[in-house]
């Protein structure tokens, strides 16, 4: 959908069962993907410029058994590794307001002149692996199709890792 969208979350779930509960969709699945992703319902509008929704969202969320798995892409600010100064310059005189400091850092990541948009996609098996890709935003004039890079390190967004596992910690009924 491009750039400038806001959190998406998906739940996965097996093709083959999902074609015997809704063979209607029959058509639009992929032959031979293993999994579907299902889009879920869009984050409210406060999401933007912090991350109440999304946070009330993965702690508050559970799946049914049919759900193996979930998925989350958003787009998020990529700066260099020496700019953990610039942040620190930000943070530290408001450390004592967790929410200011966290406004601040923030704001000093989108005005930092190094820094990247990129979009972050991190999914996990019920039972199962973890993944999380980056993908950096390509310059206005690249064709976004032909140079469409996604990166993985150790470690990338372990935090949000762990809070989509521990959104299968319980579970709904079907």
């Amino acid at each position: 959908r491009g750039w400038e969208q806001p959190p998406q979350m998906f739940a996965l779930v097996p093709t083959e069962e999902l074609a015997a509960a809704e063979p209607s969709l029959l058509d639009q699945l992929e032959d031979g993907s293993e999994l579907t992703p299902i889009e879920q319902e869009a984050f409210p509008d406060d999401i933007g410029g912090g991350s109440p929704a999304l946070d009330e969202f993965l702690a508050t969320t559970s799946w049914p058994e049919s759900v193996v798995g979930c998925a989350l892409t958003q787009e998020i600010v990529v700066l260099p590794p020496d700019a953990e100064a610039d942040l620190d310059d930000a943070l530290v005189p408001l450390l004592a307001d967790r929410d200011a400091a966290d406004e601040a850092a923030r704001n000093a990541a989108r005005e930092h002149p190094e820094r990247k948009n990129g979009r972050l996609i991190a999914a996990v098996l019920r039972d199962g692996p973890s993944l999380c890709l980056l993908q950096l935003q390509p310059d206005e004039d690249a064709d976004p199709y032909a140079d469409l890079e996604l990166l993985t390190y150790e470690d990338l967004a372990p935090n949000l890792v762990s809070a989509l596992y521990a959104t299968f910690d319980a579970t709904e009924d079907d």
